[in-house]
């Protein structure tokens, strides 16, 4: 298949995964260097005063649906 669809015009590239966080990092790469980077400061941010306390209470945990944690 690859000897037939690999063209100039559209190649095809292979990753090698057998380490997968590499893999990743290694498709990602290419791509990220591909768009215009530029270091930018973040502009100075003026936050407004806290607003009181009004008595929020936290729902019961067990009534919530929660992300697994894989790390």
């Amino acid at each position: 298949m690859f000897r037939h669809t690999d063209i100039r015009q559209a190649p095809w590239y292979v990753v090698d995964a057998d380490d997968k966080r590499r893999a990743r990092l290694n498709c990602i790469h290419p791509l990220l260097r591909l768009l215009p980077y530029e270091d930018l400061p973040p502009p100075k941010l003026t936050l407004p005063a806290r607003q009181p306390d009004t008595g929020y209470v936290r729902p019961p945990l067990d009534e919530q649906s929660f992300v697994p944690q894989v790390y």
